[in-house]
């Protein structure tokens, strides 16, 4: 008989991640099976990750843009069964960026759930409609089996309406017109780990995901109560290639200067941030192996965006107990937690830079200085691992 398991999967306009993992007594073992599929965007040279093994797809890449998507997802699922070995996929758990007001706690995906999340697409351009694209091609390419949404939203569903609320009239927030928080199915997986980890956990934490896209939540008892992103994921800190923070008078300055709404779409989400600024890449890998002022500019801007938020949320929780890294940028950059942590130590934090140096994100690790007053933590996430258990809550 076969064991059962759970696929977690991130579907992105060029990418989708994924990962198996066994349901063993009614509990989730480490992943079996891990990796992404790439160049799903136009022009792109579609190949898989799987377990750090690079495989081609060349037949597949020769078809049209309209069969590809469906042949590439046909060709991942039976890559799945094919290193899979014995296990039986029993559910599909999709990370699922928004879920409006109407979503907190994951679900299984009906018609009308998917219906109603189709409606909060404008709300996440750029994330939204490939989640959910990948929510009806998982759907059809495992008829049968139970399609989960699990959102990014939800963690901060605790924040208090004086974070969630824009001074915006009334009838704006009544229509949905709030501040979300984004971020949310990582910040549950780094808190969680943290738990494990730290009696400080359960203080004051901050915690910072850092990568292409980028936030902070402050965390209090294990719950959200502020965050920086808001109604969309645009807001808060600077990126890889989108805005952060902006004036909303820049918009207006935009329109009165004829810019359409695709133009100004296409500035805030993929022109901006790291890349709007340098110039050169909204890599930050790239930024740091390169000698052009730009990018030094750049990296200087983004350490400072952390900085600026960190103070803010800080003194919404009235001090700080723990502050965790993760993220593709939190987790590697070990420049940049040094800098940020520099930046706070009138707050009492020290590092210590051995420990700094060697955290890599293959494992969490503390990297404050024995003296430090705040907790410094390196935790690597795992957002699959959350949604797979959420899954495997609503099939038990």
């Amino acid at each position: 008989m076969s064991q059962q398991a759970i696929l977690s999967v991130n579907s992105g306009s060029s990418t989708i991640k994924f990962a198996l993992y066994p349901v063993q007594n009614k509990t989730l073992g480490p992943a079996i099976l891990s990796g992404v599929l790439e160049g799903l965007e136009p022009g792109g040279i579609i190949c898989l990750r799987l377990n750090q093994q690079i495989l081609s797809a060349d037949s597949i890449n020769s078809k049209d843009e309209e069969t590809r998507f469906a042949a590439a997802l046909q060709w991942l699922q039976s890559q799945v069964s094919l290193h899979a070995g014995a296990f039986e996929v029993c559910a599909v758990a999709h990370r699922i960026v928004h879920g409006g007001g109407h979503f907190a706690d994951s679900c299984i995906v009906t018609a009308d759930v998917l219906q109603t999340l189709r409606g909060y697409e404008h709300l996440a351009p750029l994330h939204q409609p490939h989640n959910l694209d990948g929510v009806a091609a998982f759907a059809a390419a495992y008829p049968g089996v139970p399609q989960i949404a699990c959102f990014d939203t939800g963690f901060h569903a605790t924040m208090p309406e004086t974070e969630t609320r824009f001074a915006l009239p009334l009838r704006e927030h009544e229509q949905g017109v709030r501040r979300y928080g984004f971020h949310g199915l990582s910040y549950r997986f780094v808190s969680h780990r943290l738990t494990t980890l730290s009696r400080r956990a359960s203080g004051r934490a901050l915690m910072a995901h850092l990568g292409n896209g980028a936030s902070l939540c402050a965390m209090q008892e294990g719950k959200s109560i502020a965050t920086t992103m808001g109604f969309s994921a645009l807001d808060g800190l600077m990126m890889g290639s989108r805005c952060g923070q902006l004036d909303p008078g820049v918009i207006l300055h935009w329109l009165d200067q004829g810019m359409d709404r695709k133009t100004i779409e296409r500035v805030l989400y993929k022109e901006s941030g790291l890349l709007g600024v340098s110039g050169i890449s909204a890599d930050m890998r790239t930024l740091r192996a390169s000698e052009d002022p730009r990018a030094t500019a750049a990296i200087a801007q983004f350490t400072y965006r952390v900085r600026r938020e960190a103070g803010g949320l800080i003194t919404v929780m009235q001090g700080l107990d723990l502050l965790a890294f993760t993220g593709g940028i939190g987790e590697h950059d070990a420049q940049l937690r040094a800098d940020v942590v520099r930046g706070l130590s009138f707050l009492g934090l020290k590092l210590d830079d051995a420990a700094n140096q060697s955290a890599t994100g293959d494992r969490a690790m503390p990297v404050h200085a024995p003296d430090s007053a705040v907790e410094i933590w390196v935790v690597p996430t795992d957002e699959g691992m959350i949604a797979a258990q959420d899954a495997l809550t609503l099939l038990l």
